[in-house]
């Protein structure tokens, strides 16, 4: 996107190794999930096991809360999370040193799942849907962390040029990740591609955009 070559280094090389090792471990040990034949039930969670759930839910764990970030759904999922974290991630643990972005990584990924999943619970509720038991609502996948890099990259390098393959166009960084955001967040409110956590997004670059804040105010 931004680089044509990075250093495959530090932080970023082991969040990458670990998502392509849990993809294809998670698929050889634990399988995919079976449902059952009208698909409102899951008879064997499967890779499942390792999204997270609502809390409250029967398939809810603790772990999950951790785990679900380093979990994808499919291969597609998986090579543009990784993409994204490869082209943007490096420069900013450069900035930043690994303890700093791997914390900040952790907490734009925790933070995506609880205004996700509270998100969640009001869409639920407004339904009259009682949220814990709703045993097919989970999420997976490093998303919500990535977003929270875009808000960074765009946050120290907000003049750096981005050039997209599709649509083929270039942006400054702090416009790219502006629109992305706000295409996020309509797409969340409208209700389109409903099988997409677009709050998590939203939420990832929101909460990361707020630690930023705090540590260049505080600092």
């Amino acid at each position: 996107m931004n680089r044509v070559s990075q250093p495959f280094t530090g932080v970023v090389r082991h969040l990458i190794i670990i998502n392509v090792l849990m993809y294809i471990g998670t698929l050889v040990l634990m399988g995919e999930p079976v449902y059952n034949m009208d698909y409102t039930d899951i008879q064997s969670l499967g890779r499942l096991q390792l999204a997270v759930f609502i809390p409250g839910s029967e398939y809810f764990q603790p772990y999950q809360i951790a785990t679900h970030m380093f979990m994808h759904a499919n291969f597609s999922h998986l090579l543009f999370n990784m993409m994204a974290l490869y082209f943007f991630g490096p420069m900013i643990e450069m900035v930043w040193g690994e303890r700093r972005f791997l914390f900040y990584y952790l907490f734009c990924g925790v933070g995506a799942f609880a205004i996700h999943t509270g998100v969640q619970w009001w869409e639920l509720s407004a339904q009259g849907i009682d949220p814990t038991t709703a045993s097919l609502y989970c999420s997976w996948g490093a998303s919500g962390a990535v977003f929270g890099i875009l808000a960074a990259y765009a946050y120290l390098f907000p003049n750096n040029i981005v050039s997209l393959l599709f649509p083929p166009i270039s942006l400054k960084a702090k416009y790219f990740v502006l629109i992305y955001a706000g295409i996020e967040l309509m797409s969340g409110v409208s209700g389109v591609a409903s099988g997409v956590a677009h709050f998590a997004h939203v939420g990832g670059a929101l909460c990361g955009y707020l630690l930023i804040l705090y540590w260049y105010k505080f600092r």
